[in-house]
């Protein structure tokens, strides 16, 4: 079995992250974790000009936080001995654009049975301002896809 584990670091993708190392998996499967890195964009006007390192910073500090994401997906994963870890084929990846693209075009040219996504559980204007990357994946995929959400506290 394939499984697509999409992350960013936030609290609501550890508890995707959680969620695949707590269940044991048939053997021969393979987990890839996905982390994506969106370009950034900032409308300006030629009056105002960033400095030359501007993007080249910001790309360096999204860069860094995807790769801790997608390791220390990797580390909880392959530290719990319920998925039989030791028989899963653990692999870490980032790509550049849109995370819903971007998660959509890897489990596509892949050929993920399973997405695993965590859930921000925005509603009302929070999700029409921001989207919603797991909406997007869930009615746009190829294969089945498991959305997480976090428990809110009480």
């Amino acid at each position: 079995m394939k499984i697509l584990l999409a992350t960013d670091g936030s609290e609501c993708s550890k508890v995707a992250v959680d969620a695949v190392a707590g269940r044991p998996w048939p053997e021969g499967s393979e987990v890839k974790i996905l982390s994506a890195i969106e370009n950034p964009y900032m409308p300006t006007t030629e009056t105002w000009v960033l400095p030359d390192d501007y993007f080249r910073e910001l790309e360096g500090a999204a860069r860094a936080q995807a790769e801790a994401a997608v390791n220390q997906a990797a580390e909880r994963i392959e530290s719990t001995d319920v998925c039989n870890a030791s028989k899963l084929e653990i692999t870490t990846e980032i790509e550049y654009g849109p995370a819903k693209d971007a998660i959509l075009d890897k489990a596509e040219r892949w050929g993920a049975d399973l997405i695993v996504i965590g859930s921000h559980g925005y509603s009302g204007w929070q999700r029409f301002l921001l989207g919603s990357v797991s909406h997007a994946v869930a009615t746009h995929a190829h294969c089945s896809v498991e959305i997480i959400r976090r428990r809110k506290p009480a």
